[in-house]
């Protein structure tokens, strides 16, 4: 059954986003106004592009040193 609700659903045309009141407004006017408003967006954002991870900032902070015996030889090797 649900399946025949969302085939319904895609089957129904949705509400129009724009509507012309004016009748006396012409193709050209009509179609100009609708390229501005496609130009203002409206849509989705753009995903931002990922960061590489060589050029971030937090890499700059340092880490504390290991304490105790052996401290020296752990702080040269990798996390």
């Amino acid at each position: 059954m649900a399946d025949e609700t969302k085939e319904q659903e895609a089957a129904t045309p949705a509400a129009p986003l724009l509507r012309v009141v004016n009748p006396d407004a012409t193709p050209e006017e009509v179609a100009a106004l609708v390229a501005v408003l496609s130009a203002l967006g409206g849509g989705e954002a753009p995903a931002p592009k990922p960061r590489p991870r060589w050029s971030a900032p937090e890499r700059l902070v340092r880490r504390t040193l290991p304490h105790g015996p052996g401290g020296w030889r752990a702080s040269g090797l990798p996390r």
